[in-house]
């Protein structure tokens, strides 16, 4: 990680008002495709790792039992509090936590884990991590929109703030998931610095011991 999570959480939280009002079109396309790929049925339980404003977890909480937001960024997550409240839904929830420590009620058990546009903050090998973390809640179903490398990206052109962002090839995600006993399903390239990957648990993979 470029900056600590202090710090990226005070970036956050300096432009949380605006946040929704400065998206690229790829972006929005990412985070379509997560909720679309997310799929929950009415008794599942979404984990939504990085909510920021709420965008994905709001979008999700009409067709699930329950969605938990968690984030590093007050600022953000007071945007997302206000939004659940004018949309007066009350099966979503946001609160602190991160990738590699959710901090999950007691009676969370998770069905589906959704990101979005949040782990390129990681290295290589704190995305690892994470998805260790993401993996140990025995989710079905893992769905990543982020800034990933699909080939060589253009040094002249980045996608990302090479000054806090740190992104990954597609391959090093790929490995790091099916490491972490998932299945790779599903990818799909907006960009050639844009993508989603869907991940569902490979069959067996119940427990650490099993991986």
């Amino acid at each position: 990680m470029k900056r600590s999570l202090d710090e990226h959480a005070a970036r956050f939280d300096e432009v949380a008002a605006d946040y929704d009002e400065d998206q690229t079109e790829e972006y929005r396309a990412c985070a379509g495709l997560v909720v679309d790929h997310a799929a929950p049925g009415p008794d599942d339980v979404v984990l939504d790792l990085g909510t920021g404003t709420g965008a994905i977890a709001l979008a999700l909480a009409p067709d699930a039992g329950r969605v938990i937001g968690r984030d590093i960024s007050e600022g953000m997550l007071d945007q997302a509090r206000g939004k659940a409240a004018d949309q007066d839904l009350d099966n979503v929830e946001f609160g602190e936590g991160r990738f590699r420590d959710p901090n999950l009620p007691d009676d969370a058990d998770v069905d589906v884990v959704v990101s979005n546009f949040a782990m390129h903050h990681l290295s290589a090998d704190e995305k690892r991590e994470a998805i260790d973390v993401i993996a140990a809640l025995e989710p079905r179903r893992f769905v990543l929109g982020d800034v990933m490398f699909f080939g060589e990206p253009d040094p002249d052109e980045p996608f990302y703030t090479p000054e806090v962002d740190d992104p990954s090839t597609v391959g090093v995600l790929a490995d790091a998931l099916t490491d972490a006993g998932f299945a790779l399903t599903a990818v799909e390239r907006i960009h050639d610095q844009v993508g989603v990957l869907v991940a569902e648990r490979a069959p067996g993979a119940n427990s650490d011991e099993e991986r």
